[in-house]
C-alpha cells in the first residue's frame, strides 16, 4: 500500500511539472524562468510601465536587462541595468551594467561605471583590473589602422549555441551545439537543463549533420580533437545523475572504417575533477587540456600529457606565463604555438585570445593578445587553423576559425572565421648613440605583488549576506616560506606585500590576522619564461582571510542528503573539503557542526535523522584528518528554524529548503 502511494504521489509531481510547463506563459518572470528570454522582454517591459512600486521595477527593469543579455543584445542590455540600479535594485544592476558596458566596448564609459561600483561596495581594490583592463583596450583601439585579422561570420551559424570549432576529414569542420537537433531532452525544458551535441558541416555546401551516434548521448559532449588522420577522436563528456554532480571527463575512441568505438575515459582522470577542452599534438603524443584542479594555479589551467609507447603519463601543469589565478581554458596546439584563452591575462574584456611559443627548453615564452578583431570586449575562444583553405594572396599567413559572444552574432556563441595577414615591418630601430656607454647587460626580476584580503558582506554582521566584494585587509601577518626559510612580514593599509623572487622555487604564504582564520597561498617560479621586452615581470597573489564570527551560525552551502538518509553525498564532498582545510589550517579552533530539517515530520524522527546526518559530516571530517575531540555534531531536527512560517500552508518550497541545512559555528 505504502509503495501504491508513493508511485501515485510521484505520479502526480510529475504531471505537475509537466503541466506546469506546458501551460501558457502569462507574465516575464514565468517567461524567464524558463528561459524564454525573447518572449520575456516585451511582458517586462510593459509590465515595468504597469509597476506601482520602486522595487518591483528594479526587479522588472534587471530581468530585462538580463534577457537582452542573455539573447546576445548587451547594448540594449545597458539602459535596463542602469535602470534597475536607478531603481534601487543595487548593486549588482550597477555590476551588470559596468560589464555591460565594457562587453560593448564602451570603455571610458565602463571605467567610470567600475569606479563607481568600487564606491559603492566600499572597495576600489575589487574592479582595479577590469579598469586596467579598458584602459589596456582602448590603447590597443587607438595604436593604428593596420589590422592583422580580417573576420567573417559563417552561414552555418544559429540562433542555439554554436561554437568550438575543429578539423575533421574531406572539407568538413566539426563543431558543438545545442541546437534542437540534439540528442536528449529538449534545450528549454522545465529542469532548465540544456544537452550539447557534437555536429559537422560540410563547407562545400552547407549542410549540417549531427556526428556519429556512438559518440553523441543523452549527455552533454563538448569539445573534441582529432589524431591527424582522423582515426582518434578525444572530446569532452560532461555527465552525472540527480544524486551527482555533472564532471566533464575526456574521453576517447577510434574509427575503423565508419565505425566508432565506444567512448572510453582517459586513464589519467580523476574524479570529481572537471577535464575539458582537448587539444592533440601533431604527432598525437602529447595532449593539451583545461582542468579545474585544487592543485592548479587559479580556477581552470591548462596542462599537457604525453602519451609514450601508446600508453598516458601523469598531466603536468604548465608555468606561470600561461597559467593565472583566473581561468585559463580552451588551448589549441598548432606546431609549436599555443592559442588559449583567458579571462585574466591583460585582455579587451571576458576570454580573450592569446598565443604564445615553446622554447626549447620547454618553458614557454611571454604571451601574446591577438588582439581586435579576433577579440573584443565579449568572450572569444576556440581559436583553429584550417591548412586546408586555398591561399591566392602571398600576404596571408593562414586562416581559420574562432568562436565569440560577441553581439552581432546570430545565436548566444557563433563560429568566425578569420585571415590572418603578414603584418607590416616594424619601423626602423632609432640610429644608435655612439657617445654613450654601451649599456649594460638588462637584469630580469620576477616581482611578486600579494594582497591579503577580507570578505565584504551585504551585512557586515551576518556572514550568511550576500559577499558584495573584497577588500584589502590592513596590517594581516604574512609568512613567506621557502625551502626551509621562513620570513614573516606584516602588511599596510592596502594590504599589499611585494618580494623578489628567485627562479625555479616555490612559495608558501600563510596569512594570519587576529579575528580572522589563517589561510594559505602558494606560488612557483617554475617555468616561467623571461620576457625580453620586460625586465621586470609581475605575478600576483591573493589571501582571502573569513572573519570569525563566534557562535554565530554558518549555513555549508550544497550539502544535500537523499530522501531518508544520512550518508555523504559526492556533491556534498568539495564543501566538507573546504571546510577540514580551514580547520586543519587552524588547529585550536573547535565547531559545532549542526543539521537542521524543516517542519515538516514527526519531531522526534526529525530530531534523529538530522542527528545522523550531522555525525555523517563529522566522520567525513575526521577521515580528512581532522582531529574529532575538535567537533560536536548535533542534529536541531525542526527546532531552529531559519524561516518561520506557517508549515500547513504558509512555507513555500524555498522556505523550506532554506531550513533544511547544514551548518557549523566555531565555538572558541
Amino acid at each position: 500500500m505504502k509503495n501504491k502511494l508513493l508511485y501515485i504521489f510521484i505520479l502526480i509531481l510529475s504531471c505537475t511539472a509537466a503541466c506546469t510547463y506546458i501551460q501558457p506563459i502569462k507574465d516575464g518572470l514565468t517567461a524567464f524562468e524558463r528561459k524564454q528570454y525573447i518572449k520575456a522582454i516585451p511582458m517586462l517591459k510593459n509590465e515595468y510601465k504597469k509597476a506601482k512600486t520602486k522595487l518591483d521595477k528594479g526587479q522588472l527593469a534587471f530581468l530585462t536587462g538580463e534577457s537582452y543579455k542573455l539573447t546576445n543584445q548587451s547594448d540594449k542590455s545597458i539602459e535596463w541595468y542602469r535602470t534597475a540600479y536607478d531603481d534601487g535594485y543595487g548593486v549588482d544592476a550597477l555590476e551588470e551594467y559596468a560589464h555591460a558596458l565594457k562587453r560593448t566596448q564602451q570603455y571610458q564609459e565602463a571605467i567610470l561605471a567600475f569606479k563607481e561600483l568600487g564606491l559603492e561596495i566600499g572597495s576600489p581594490y575589487e574592479y582595479r583590473k577590469d579598469i586596467q583592463g579598458c584602459e589596456i583596450a582602448l590603447a590597443w583601439l587607438e595604436e593604428g589602422a593596420y589590422e592583422e585579422y580580417t573576420i567573417e561570420q559563417p552561414k552555418f551559424n544559429s540562433r542555439a549555441l554554436d561554437y568550438s570549432p575543429s578539423i575533421y576529414l574531406g572539407n568538413a569542420l566539426l563543431f558543438v551545439s545545442d541546437r534542437e537537433e540534439s540528442t536528449g531532452e529538449e534545450v528549454y525544458n522545465w529542469t532548465g537543463r540544456d544537452f550539447m551535441d557534437l555536429f559537422l558541416v560540410d563547407l562545400n555546401t552547407g549542410e549540417i549533420s549531427p556526428f556519429d551516434a556512438t559518440i553523441n548521448s543523452p549527455d552533454n559532449e563538448g569539445p573534441a580533437t582529432f589524431s591527424r588522420d582522423f582515426k582518434e577522436i578525444i572530446f569532452t563528456r560532461c555527465f552525472g545523475d540527480e544524486n551527482n554532480a555533472a564532471y566533464c571527463k575526456l574521453m576517447s575512441s577510434t574509427r575503423e572504417g565508419d565505425n566508432w568505438s565506444p567512448p572510453m575515459v582517459l586513464p589519467f582522470t580523476e574524479s570529481e575533477i572537471n577535464y575539458m577542452h582537448p587539444s592533440l599534438s601533431e604527432d598525437g603524443n602529447t595532449l593539451y587540456f583545461a582542468a579545474e584542479h585544487p592543485d592548479g594555479w587559479g580556477k581552470y589551467d591548462i596542462y599537457a600529457v604525453d602519451r609514450i609507447k601508446g600508453e598516458w603519463d601523469e598531466p603536468r601543469l604548465l608555468g606561470r606565463s600561461v597559467n593565472t589565478i583566473g581561468n585559463e581554458r580552451f588551448p589549441y596546439i598548432d606546431k609549436d604555438t599555443l592559442y588559449f584563452s583567458s579571462d585574466f591575462h591583460n585582455g579587451m574584456g571576458g576570454l580573450d585570445v592569446f598565443r604564445t611559443y615553446k622554447y626549447k627548453n620547454d618553458d614557454w615564452a611571454p604571451v601574446f593578445n591577438l588582439k581586435a578583431p579576433i577579440n573584443s570586449g565579449a568572450d572569444d575562444f576556440g581559436y583553429v587553423v584550417d591548412y586546408r583553405a586555398p591561399i591566392v594572396n602571398p600576404k596571408v599567413i593562414h586562416k581559420g576559425y574562432f568562436t565569440s559572444t560577441r553581439d552581432n552574432g546570430k545565436g548566444n556563441d557563433d563560429i568566425y572565421s578569420f585571415t590572418r595577414m603578414v603584418p607590416p615591418p616594424p619601423p626602423p630601430p632609432p640610429p644608435k648613440d655612439t657617445t654613450k656607454k654601451e649599456e649594460e647587460i638588462v637584469e630580469h626580476t620576477l616581482l611578486l605583488k600579494g594582497y591579503v584580503l577580507e570578505k565584504i558582506y551585504q551585512n557586515p554582521d551576518n556572514p550568511n549576506s550576500k559577499v558584495l566584494g573584497r577588500k584589502p585587509l590592513a596590517g594581516a601577518a604574512v609568512k613567506i616560506r621557502l625551502d626551509d626559510v621562513e620570513e614573516d612580514i606584516r602588511v599596510g593599509e592596502d594590504g599589499l606585500f611585494e618580494i623578489i623572487l628567485e627562479e625555479d622555487a616555490v612559495y608558501k604564504f600563510v596569512a594570519s590576522q587576529e579575528g580572522y582564520l589563517n589561510n594559505d597561498a602558494k606560488f612557483s617560479t617554475k617555468n616561467i619564461a623571461k620576457d625580453p621586452k620586460n625586465p621586470t615581470q609581475e605575478f600576483l597573489v591573493e589571501i582571502e582571510l573569513d572573519k570569525i564570527f563566534k557562535n554565530r551560525e554558518i549555513v555549508l552551502n550544497n550539502i544535500y542528503y537523499d530522501y531518508n538518509e544520512s550518508y555523504i553525498r559526492n556533491d556534498a564532498k568539495p564543501t566538507l573539503n573546504e571546510l577540514a582545510d580551514i580547520l586543519l589550517q587552524n588547529p585550536t579552533i573547535k565547531i559545532e557542526l549542526a543539521s537542521h530539517t524543516d517542519c515538516r515530520g514527526k519531531e522526534q524522527y526529525n530530531q534523529e535523522l538530522s542527528q545522523r546526518r550531522a555525525q555523517s559530516a563529522v566522520s567525513y571530517l575526521v577521515s580528512t584528518g581532522v582531529a574529532a575531540e575538535r567537533m560536536t555534531a548535533r542534529g536541531y531536527g525542526k527546532n531552529a528554524l531559519l524561516i518561520e512560517c506557517d508549515c500547513n500552508n504558509g512555507c513555500t518550497e524555498e522556505d523550506h529548503q532554506a531550513n533544511r541545512r547544514t551548518t557549523f559555528k566555531i565555538l572558541e
